[in-house]
């Protein structure tokens, strides 16, 4: 008797955390494709580094204070160590030179860029000996093909920097996603709301070095993109990716990568007016095969 009441109460542990892996999924594809653009409108009036640091500083604080006031332990100090790790590299580089470069790229060419993060995290796993099967060697070579083409286009040759820097993005984004599987993280929600605490230090910090001040009167849709990328892409879509990575694969969990970019485009296109060229399209075609080759290649593997 015990025995099939605990079999039914894992197999309805294992259906809830199955949908809401479903639901986090659907906020990563449609809302994180969507940031591109709240990016894009709130550069308007905000810099960059401040842009992204004042965004996880309210976020972070928010779900921080909720979370204590509901009795949520506090992290350890590993964790904290972990975290600010984890943060500095997925918000503070990840996150940080996305804003950086979208002053002088477009914010679907820039989607489109990032979509070369699970490549990247492909690699990354090789260093705890988990190395590329043949077809997974495939789709890096196809896509780091893409990454080339795209360089040749427009978007991206005219902003050699802004290319530089969503590279640089991806890669960090991506060895920050493959460290921290592996890592003493403070639990559940308590692991975004450090997260984004510590990038927000790091970001603010070079943004304030760096120059950038406040603007002393932005303007009210710089504003209100601001306030979406703080609820929807921090509070939300975050909270989902970090809940995800933790009970799914990371081949599934990173492939919000390769739907952001028709999405962003879309956005762009349709909300912005934004131009999409020939080596664009071409570029992403080419990088997003060589990304559903490696999902598929690692879902095959894990069957």
């Amino acid at each position: 008797m015990n025995d099939s009441v605990n079999t039914a109460a894992v197999a309805s542990d294992t259906s809830r955390t199955g949908t809401w892996v479903s639901l986090s999924m659907f906020a990563l594809y449609i809302i994180w494709g969507s940031t591109y653009l709240g990016i894009r409108i709130a550069l308007e009036s905000y810099p960059p580094f401040l842009l992204a640091g004042i965004r996880f500083a309210i976020a972070g604080s928010l779900l921080f204070s909720y979370l204590r006031l509901r009795g949520a332990t506090m992290p350890t100090a590993r964790q904290w160590r972990n975290a600010a790790i984890t943060g500095i590299l997925l918000l503070g580089f990840g996150n940080g030179l996305v804003c950086y470069a979208e002053e002088s790229v477009s914010s679907g060419i820039s989607a489109v860029a990032v979509a070369s993060m699970p490549l990247f995290a492909a690699l990354f796993t090789g260093l705890y000996r988990e190395w590329p099967t043949q077809r997974e060697t495939t789709g890096l070579l196809i896509g780091f093909v893409g990454v080339i083409v795209l360089n040749f286009g427009s978007a991206l040759s005219g902003s050699h920097i802004g290319a530089i820097a969503l590279i640089v993005a991806s890669t960090a984004w991506a060895f920050g996603s493959v460290w921290s599987r592996r890592q003493d993280m403070p639990a559940g929600m308590m692991n975004t709301a450090a997260q984004m605490l510590c990038g927000s230090v790091a970001l603010l910090c070079v943004g304030f070095l760096s120059g950038e001040k406040l603007p002393a009167h932005p303007t009210a849709q710089a504003s209100l993109a601001a306030a979406y990328l703080v609820v929807f892409g921090s509070l939300i879509a975050f909270s989902a990716y970090l809940y995800v990575l933790k009970h799914a694969r990371p081949a599934f969990a990173t492939s919000y990568a390769y739907v952001n970019p028709p999405v962003a485009v879309l956005f762009g296109v349709l909300l912005l007016g934004e131009k999409v060229g020939p080596y664009d399209l071409i570029g992403m075609a080419i990088i997003l095969l060589g990304v559903v080759t490696i999902t598929m290649a690692r879902q095959r593997r894990a069957h």
